[in-house]
């Protein structure tokens, strides 16, 4: 038998051979191949000869395995590719065989197949793809490959130039207006055109790694975005990108290739591995079915016996629709993310995995797809070296094996990352610098007279060789003078380069499509079933729905409080019926019970809208169709409208004592239940056309408004004009408020005779129904719910028409910078050079004693730099024996720790010196930025011990903030301000008030060329990751902002996190110019490359538990430090050319300390070196002769006046560019105004009715809690997002906190001041009440005091809570008590007496009083009310409002001590509370 089974693969290899001649003749490397499965062969036939003793047994079990095969092959095909063989070793020792149906395998037995094929990602990683693909090779079948071409591609885009791309409330509104006219063509457009791709053409082939390297802005994403057919709409494109020579069009290239993004988008409340297991299911297996199949079908009929591991891996994955697949762990396993798969993603609001995980997530999310081409963005981002090395290595190991296409950019990649690639695409400026072998781009750049430095990583080089400011300092040719060459000479020179010739003969013979594998291009729109689709997404709208489960038990929570409030508010013994005067209560009581079962739907806008950005990405990348989000929402929604709309009813119908008959009371709930549906539909429908968070709030606000004041109860029907009828039959609301009034009143109960002969109708029921203007049939019942479901329908098919045609709003990124006139500047800079000579030469001489036996170059430069303007003190820091404890965490203390804290620093010591440049280095969680926060006294929480002097006297906080600096590594600043306002505002108030204006706008000059700030000085700073400042010109600005505040010492958080090479060799430079001037700089380092490393003059190296293992001086290229750590006995030698900085960490990890049997920080405290800075300690502990302690008379440096004059400049410039929120804030407040005007149109003065006085209170109602409400909501992200700024302000000793209360109160009340005279004279003269000066104003006093205290409240709830999210719920909740209890859904006189308190405690209320009063408070025309005799309007008001014509003046005083209560809390909330934890 043995011998039969020999022959047949050698039979089998043969034919397979002959076949790979013809399939793999364009393959590079056939005979490798063939090898590595001739190899797998060799080792099988090994195993069997094995000695005598086992000869029986694996006889035995090998019998066995072949029985069991025999058995499989003999099923349909079907059947064989679900069933497998799986080897378990039996706890006896003995093997046994074990025949499986893949499709049933379970989480422990996925698990276990993976672990027989991969142990260690590392090593098992590459033999199993060879395996994998010896397989295919053997039984003949070749791999599907793509080749990607583009030709003469050029892409452009609009761009506003200058001052007019700052988004100011003049320039929206302009380009807004201008956008409409363009549109028809009335006026040309404003925009200057920008190339962001330049004619570039290329190549990218199969089974080569492509690296796409480039400084930021040179176009990699739109380049990489243009292959994978993923442009802007607004983008125009010319020249093709071909797949295998087929044109986009021909197939779905979203499914051909991954595109991966640089931002990573997912599902906070998703595991990482929930977040896979959805994506591969979505996506499908592709062609691995057809593959397996027609394996499995040849290898039948060779007789070929595959591994049966490698078999029962390719059939798990090639299973489609499965809830958890295989490949899933294999790219957790592979992307090392094994140890967080079952944690949360996380958000702003939920802790979860680390940015470097996301990242991982964000690739692995396409990985586990069946895709042939991969185009990777910046997937580094936030990943230590030895990570991103790890996950290169195999994306190689698959492109080379299975013949994948990939290009990766890469911003900073080490050498050894570097190295592991195939071919480079270097870009420029949008055009293409070189493509071609790695191995050459050296030659091409040595051809044109540059050459990369020894100690210099080739991508550093590459990305900086093409820079005007860095190009000069690698010109190598002694012969010729340097000269600047510029992209095109470049290109130029490439394109007669003999790589570049090669590269264009190639693509001048077009592909030759015959050759395109079947597989290689997908034609089929999505992955799966439409059926499975739908499955997939159900299942996870169930599982976000439980994860989210606080969010509807607060819902719910939230509506059986207020329908406990209700009922007691409305309690039956109180509610009288069959009279005509006792419906007006009932009429409170339902609209009441309508406005909460509407409204508590308005969460699911929210909860839309945080949705739609991953949405847009997966629908995209064609996971699934819109229609398949939207119904699993809709139908899951359904039960908890039932629950919620069944609560309120259950509790609230027989307590307050509707009409007695069980038919009614359900009737009630069916008509709630439609509202509720109806109004959940609608949310989610504005949420998906908003698509932004303002944006939908807005439309919400309109929707809401007209739904609401249209509804028939604010104003009856019978009073709405002609014109806007349509408005009353088009508002959802009107149907339910008919359907439950109609419910009500055509009860028996309220069949008693009508005595008022002023209301033809038969009953008091009918009487009251018609006096409101309701239909009284009972048919109408029926017809309302009817529509309302219709309603519900007709807005989730809007819904999902949204999903489907819309995309996401997204802001232009370009900015074209303005050439600036250079004669202004040139003056500037020669006035600067002579005032700085004097300062320059004082502190030069000062600082020369401090560089005894310091090996620095800064000697020399800082007399040959342009010194600082300002003089300043230098300053040295030493620090001894400092500890640092916080308590400890929960999660320890659950774990069995003992000890009541938790240490994070043990025992450090050192000095910081002017003019040295020093580095803290050490793993993540070394305690590095915990030192540094505790040096700069940044902690607000925790346990600091030990003794920091400054200048050898003890440090003071309060002074120390005078005279330090803290560039914080999450670069904060206020959004809607230039580069040039950040600068100017730090400098004016913590420069001291000695220093001019003009001298102190002189010293920022001089630090904005130092940073390198002038080209971008009125880019507006916008949010990080949203817009505005790309993050390196972001982290410069936050340098610039400490050193304007002219500091003696600065502290920095990892200056160079998250920058491209060059990037971080502007940062570093200015770092370097900074410490040249003699200041004591400190920076945290996380990943540094050699040259970046070297720049520095002294290295403070921890290890994870805050112990110092190296203190002390680098050397030139690093030689002090490498022989200190070559002297331990057991460390290995650095390589030559190897990084010291990654050297270092390596060696020094827990597991070298194990296997050494060592401890560094021990070896440490035992050396010559410890001693040495022992006694440097020691010597700056003594304060120099004739110094002094740094003194200052007051505790900021600017007096009070002067810090409310700052805040409140800066606060005008942020809310001067803020459009969004001030000028859709103007633009609601007019439509509105219209709005109301054109519904209460001339309603002033008629007072005729009780009716009209009702519909006249029901218009100042609307007007007034609408925009409050609007102006509290839109207020808080705003207040929330300043407030992370003022904490970093604060701590660096700008101002105190009532400066900053009162300038974002003041420029509040400016903004609100013009907000309410738009509305007042707009609805004064639109709504017709009397032509007099005094009501006018007392009308517009009042509006724009109830705006004041509900802006003022808006703010309140932020500073009192830890997040806007918080503080919006808050805010929900009182709005909706100052709603019930304003004066208008039930008046004073009939609020029950226990309740009565909290009407005076509402603001509403005040404000109704007001408004109503101050205008008709004084008439004695009569008015016929429904059920009483003649009365005249004043009687009325007193009788049944409670409303006093005398009670104006204490009503107006009561408006301010409303609008101080709330701005007195919010400044002593900003004052006490402090929501950051460090």
């Amino acid at each position: 038998m043995e011998v039969e089974a020999v022959t047949r693969e050698d039979l089998s290899r043969s034919t397979s051979n002959g076949n790979n001649s013809k399939s793999f003749s364009s393959s590079s490397s056939p005979s490798k191949k063939n090898m590595a499965s001739a190899a797998s062969l060799g080792s099988s036939g090994l195993q069997e000869g094995g000695g005598d003793v086992f000869q029986r047994s694996r006889r035995e079990v090998d019998e066995e395995e072949e029985l069991k095969w025999a058995a499989i092959k003999r099923l349909p095909t079907y059947d064989r590719l679900r069933k497998g063989i799986l080897k378990q070793v039996l706890d006896d020792g003995r093997v046994n065989y074990e025949e499986v149906d893949i499709t049933k395998l379970g989480v422990k037995e996925k698990k276990d197949l993976l672990e027989t094929i991969i142990k260690t990602a590392e090593e098992d990683n590459e033999k199993f793809l060879h395996k994998m693909r010896a397989r295919i090779d053997r039984a003949g079948i070749e791999i599907p490959k793509i080749e990607v071409r583009f030709e003469h591609l050029c892409i452009e885009g609009d761009a506003y130039i200058g001052t007019r791309a700052l988004p100011t409330l003049l320039n929206a509104t302009l380009n807004t207006v201008e956008g409409v006219l363009g549109y028809i063509k009335i006026l040309p457009s404003k925009q200057r055109v920008v190339n962001i791709l330049k004619d570039v053409s290329g190549i990218v082939k199969p089974s080569r790694m492509t690296l796409l390297l480039g400084p930021p802005g040179s176009g990699k994403t739109t380049l990489l975005q243009a292959l994978a057919g993923k442009l802007d709409k607004d983008l125009r494109v010319s020249g093709r990108v071909t797949y295998c020579g087929h044109e986009l069009s021909e197939f779905v290239p979203q499914r051909t290739c991954a595109y991966i993004s640089q931002h990573d988008l997912h599902h906070g409340e998703m595991t990482v591995r929930e977040t896979l297991d959805f994506s591969g299911r979505c996506l499908g297996v592709g062609a691995r079915y057809d593959l397996l199949a027609e394996l499995s079908r040849r290898e039948l009929v060779h007789g070929i016996k595959p591994d049966p591991e490698i078999d029962a891996f390719m059939k798990a994955t090639a299973v489609e629709g499965q809830e958890t697949n295989l490949v899933t762990d294999y790219i957790l396993k592979i992307l090392g993310m094994e140890i967080c798969a079952d944690i949360l993603v996380g958000d702003e609001m939920r802790r979860g995995i680390s940015g470097g995980q996301k990242k991982r997530l964000t690739t692995g999310e396409m990985l586990v797809g069946p895709a042939k081409a991969f185009l990777m963005d910046e997937i580094s981002t936030g990943l230590d070296s030895s990570t991103t090395f790890q996950i290169i290595k195999f994306m190689r190991q698959m492109v080379h094996i299975m013949d994948v296409t990939m290009i990766i950019s890469l911003l900073q990649p080490a050498p050894e990352t570097y190295n592991l690639f195939d071919d480079i695409i270097l870009l420029s400026e949008g055009e293409v610098v070189y493509q071609g072998p790695r191995e050459s781009i050296l030659d091409f750049f040595e051809s044109l007279g540059f050459k990369c430095p020894e100690r210099k990583g080739v991508a550093d080089f590459l990305q900086e060789v093409t820079s005007r400011k860095d190009q000069g300092q690698y010109w190598f040719r002694r012969d010729i003078p340097y000269r600047y060459i510029s992209v095109p000479e470049f290109v130029a020179h490439f394109n007669n380069f003999s790589i570049g010739q090669r590269l264009s003969e190639e693509l001048r013979i077009p592909f030759d499509r015959s050759k395109t594998h079947r597989a290689a291009l997908v034609k089929e729109k999505y992955g799966i079933s439409q059926w499975e689709i739908f499955k997939a997404c159900f299942s996870r709208e169930w599982l976000l729905m439980k994860r989210n489960s606080f969010v509807y038990i607060f819902k719910t929570f939230q509506i059986t409080i207020m329908s406990i409030i209700t009922m007691t508010v409305f309690l039956r013994t109180e509610m009288k019926h069959g009279q005509l005067g006792d419906g007006g209560k009932y009429y409170g009581a339902l609209f009441f019970s309508l406005i909460n079962v509407m409204f508590n739907g308005a969460a699911e806008l929210a909860m839309t809208l945080v949705r739609l950005p991953v949405f847009f990405k997966q629908r995209d990348f064609l996971f699934y169709p819109a229609w398949a989000f939207a119904l699993p929402i809709w139908v899951l929604r359904i039960p908890l409208s039932l629950l919620e709309s069944g609560l309120w009813v259950f509790l609230t119908y027989y307590t307050i004592g509707f009409a007695p008959a069980a038919s009614r009371f359900f009737r009630q709930l069916l008509a709630f239940f439609c509202v509720n549906q109806m109004a959940l539909a609608l949310f989610r429908f504005l949420a998906a056309i908003g698509r932004t968070k303002v944006m939908a709030s807005t439309l919400a606000s309109f929707a809401i408004l007209l739904v609401f004041v249209l509804s028939g109860f604010i104003v009856s029907r019978d009073d709405i004009e002609p014109w806007m009828i349509w408005g009353y039959y088009a508002s959802p609301m009107m149907y339910g408020q008919n359907a439950i009034t109609i419910n009500e009143f055509l009860d028996k109960r309220w069949n008693t005779p009508n005595n008022d002969p002023r209301i033809p109708e038969p009953t008091v029921g009918k009487a009251l129904l018609r006096a409101r203007g309701i239909y009284t049939e009972e048919y109408w019942y029926w017809i309302s719910v009817g529509a309302l479901i219709g309603f519900s329908l007709l807005f989730n098919v809007g819904f999902i028409l949204a999903l489907a045609f819309l995309n996401p709003l997204e802001k232009s990124k370009s900015i074209i910078v303005e050439e600036q006139d250079k004669s202004k500047s040139i003056v500037a800079s020669s006035l600067m050079r002579e005032m700085a000579t004097g300062s320059t030469e004082r502190s030069s001489t000062s600082i020369s004693t401090w560089f005894d036996g310091v090996d620095t170059k800064a000697g020399e430069n800082a007399k040959t730099k342009k010194g600082m303007v300002l003089p300043f003190q230098p300053l040295s820091l030493a620090f001894e024996n400092v500890n640092y404890y916080i308590d400890m965490p929960n999660e320890m203390k659950k774990q069995g720790f003992e000890e009541s804290r938790l240490q994070l620093l043990r025992d450090i010591s050192g000095a910081f010196r002017p003019g040295v440049l020093a580095a803290l280095v050490g793993v993540s969680g070394a305690g590095k930025t915990t030192l540094m926060d505790v040096l700069a006294g940044r902690k607000t929480s925790g346990y600091i011990e030990g003794i920091i002097r400054v200048s050898g006297y003890p440090k003071n906080q309060a002074t120390f903030a005078r005279i330090s600096g803290y560039c914080e590594q999450n670069d904060i600043h206020s959004p809607n301000v230039t580069v040039y306002e950040s600068l100017l505002f730090s400098s004016w108030l913590r420069l001291s008030k000695e220093v001019k204006k003009e001298t102190r706008k002189m010293f920022i000059e001089e630090v904005m060329e130092l940073v390198e700030l002038h080209p971008i000085r009125n880019f507006i700073v916008g949010l990080p990751g949203i817009g505005g400042l790309s993050t390196e010109q972001r982290k410069r600005l936050t340098i610039a902002v400490e050193l304007v505040a002219n500091p003696s010492i600065i502290f920095m958080d990892e200056p160079t996190t998250g920058l491209d090479a060059r990037a971080a060799a502007v940062v570093m430079r200015t770092v370097r110019n900074t410490v040249d001037t003699g200041r004591t700089v400190v920076c945290t380092i996380h990943q540094p490359s050699i040259d970046i490393f070297e720049a520095f003059d002294e290295l403070l190296l921890m290890k994870r538990g805050g112990q110092v293992i190296y203190a002390g001086p680098l050397g030139l290229n690093s030689h002090n430090l490498i022989e200190y750590f070559e002297a331990i006995t057991g460390v290995p030698k650095i390589k030559d050319g190897y990084n010291p900085a990654t050297w270092m960490l390596e060696i020094t990890t827990p597991v070298v300390e194990y296997q050494l049997g060592i401890d560094f920080a021990e070896i440490y405290s035992k050396s010559e070196l410890n001693i040495k800075n022992r006694e440097l300690v020691k010597e700056l502990s003594t304060p120099a002769p004739g110094t002094k302690d740094l003194y200052f008379p007051e505790k900021y440096s600017q007096s009070f006046l002067t810090q409310c004059k700052a805040c409140f400049w800066k606060q005008h410039c942020s809310y001067w560019r803020n459009p969004e929120y001030n000028a859709i804030r103007f633009f609601i407040t007019i439509v509105i105004g219209v709005l109301f005007g054109l519904i209460f149109w001339n309603k002033g003065d008629k007072t005729e009715k009780e009716q009209d006085l009702l519909n006249l209170l029901g218009a100042m109602y609307a007007a007034v809690i609408f925009l409050g409400a609007s102006n509290t909501s839109t207020v808080q992200p705003v207040v929330a997002t300043e407030r992370t700024v003022f904490y970093r302000e604060r701590a660096a000793g700008m101002y105190s906190e009532l400066p900053y209360a009162f300038g974002q109160v003041a420029i509040e009340v400016i903004y609100v001041s013009i907000q309410s005279l738009a509305y007042a004279i707009i609805l004064y003269w639109m709504i017709g009440f009397q032509p007099r000066v005094d009501t006018f104003l007392w009308f517009y006093y009042f509006i724009f005091m109830c705006f004041v205290y509900f802006t003022l409240y808006g703010m309140m709830t932020v500073a009192l809570t830890p997040s806007h999210q918080v503080a919006a719920i808050v805010m929900s909740f009182f709005i909706s008590f100052w709603n019930l209890f304003s004066g208008f859904i039930i008046p004073r006189t009939q609020i029950p007496i226990w309740w009565r308190w909290y009407y005076w405690a509402s603001p509403v209320s005040w404000t109704l009083y007001g408004l109503v009063t101050s205008l008709v408070g004084d008439k004695n025309s009569p008015i016929e009310v429904p059920g009483y005799g003649p009365m005249t309007v004043k009687d009325y008001l007193e009788r049944k409002l409670g409303f006093e014509n005398g009670f104006l003046t204490v009503v107006a005083v009561t408006h301010v001590a409303f609008a101080f209560l709330f701005l007195f809390v919010y400044a002593y909330g900003i004052k006490f509370l402090n929501f950051q934890k460090r």
